[in-house]
């Protein structure tokens, strides 16, 4: 028998590098939607004080943090979650599976029965970060892939979707 090379996989830079800037920008939308949408405030708030949740693609990903600071303002606290005390750790499998929830082919509910996304910490509070997750969702996107992304789209006034999307767009773009 002949010898055979080692086939090692391509390092998928322009898929790390969407998923990077989807976290990146959801994280900072999270921030913004908490200080423009009363629902998303309400579930902050029913979180315990200084919690901090991430949300990850293994191994050696992009990541991102997002929290309570010591006010109980929501913050988005970066991509690196080394020293901080992390409530519930949102972890994709992996960068295919990511790639599948960013591009709103499946819902984060879909994810999770399909064993591509994990959580360590408490499910209260894990269920409460998908509730988030899923309202930004909706400010984010128009409603016809926003129907994909989320389990449930609501039945939201014209008004509060349009103000609340531009709001939204804009604190996370300025980062206010």
């Amino acid at each position: 028998m002949g010898e055979y090379k080692d086939i090692t996989p391509g390092k998928k830079r322009l898929k790390r590098i969407y998923t990077a800037i989807m976290l990146w920008f959801v994280g900072r939308s999270i921030q913004a939607a908490a200080r423009v949408d009363k629902d998303i405030k309400k579930e902050f708030d029913e979180l315990p004080d200084q919690f901090l949740f991430s949300l990850g693609v293994t191994p050696n990903g992009p990541r991102m943090v997002v929290g309570k600071d010591i006010n109980g303002r929501v913050k988005y606290m970066g991509s690196n979650a080394e020293g901080k005390a992390i409530n519930v750790d949102m972890t994709i499998k992996n960068l295919e599976a990511a790639i599948l929830l960013f591009t709103f082919q499946e819902s984060t509910a879909i994810s999770s029965c399909h064993d591509r996304l994990t959580v360590d910490g408490d499910i209260p509070n894990a269920c409460s970060v998908v509730r988030i997750l899923d309202l930004v969702e909706v400010y984010l996107l128009p409603k016809i892939i926003a129907k994909l992304a989320v389990k449930r789209y609501p039945e939201w006034e014209m008004n509060r979707k349009l103000m609340g999307r531009v709001q939204v767009y804009l604190r996370a773009i300025l980062g206010f």
